[in-house]
């Protein structure tokens, strides 16, 4: 049975800035080689995870097969970053799911289609080369797999916007949640001050030597 995720605490981390959690957090950011393929996308959801032993495109299928709303799939593809293991059918596929979106530790492909359907997908990069029916026994899904340098577990909340991607237990997230966003309520005024011609030294609280 899937992990079920406060509905409150997935408004708040829609409404937070992920960089703001940042400041209060140091795991569970993923590696800055993995960036948004489609701009503009903020993703919030719970993560499926997928470890491809080969660049085995029946594994990938009987993924998206198990996703249900408010998934996340997150591919592990080791160390293949040449073959793409999502594309426009495979896009679609996972948004008919309910899906929020995908984040892979690899290479995607059709990025014009997946850019079409507004899909969030985040990833190394593009290529023509793409996975194959293999059916290859030593894919896992379901299991923890390392996206990014970092472990994600089934069911971890997965957040991912222009800035990069997150991934975090839940109580983790819940453990900080209302500081962020404080933190998010106080920034306006920061920066008003800061325009308005405030010395940093005031604003930032900082002990310069000036």
């Amino acid at each position: 049975m899937k992990t079920k995720i406060d509905p409150t605490l997935v408004r708040q981390l829609e409404d937070v800035s992920f960089p703001t959690l940042g400041h209060f957090l140091e795991d569970g950011f993923a590696s800055y080689k993995i960036r948004a393929l489609v701009p503009g996308s903020k993703l919030v959801g719970r993560a499926l995870t997928l470890r491809l032993a080969a660049p085995d495109a029946i594994a990938v299928n009987q993924a998206i097969a198990r996703l249900t709303d408010g998934d996340v799939l997150v591919v592990e593809a080791g160390n293949d970053h040449a073959h793409a293991c999502i594309g426009a059918v495979t896009g679609t596929a996972i948004l008919c799911a309910g899906a929020k979106g995908v984040v892979v530790d690899g290479v995607v492909t059709d990025l014009v289609e997946l850019r079409a359907m507004g899909l969030p997908v985040f990833a190394r990069g593009t290529t023509a080369l793409t996975t194959k029916r293999l059916g290859a026994p030593d894919s896992e899904i379901g299991q923890p797999v390392v996206c990014g340098g970092v472990t994600v577990n089934p069911g971890d909340l997965v957040l991912a916007d222009d800035n990069g991607v997150v991934f975090l237990a839940p109580q983790v997230a819940a453990d900080v949640i209302e500081a962020a966003l404080a933190s998010d309520r106080a920034e306006p005024a920061m920066l008003d001050r800061l325009r308005s011609g405030e010395h940093a030294s005031k604003v930032l609280v900082l002990a310069l030597d000036i």
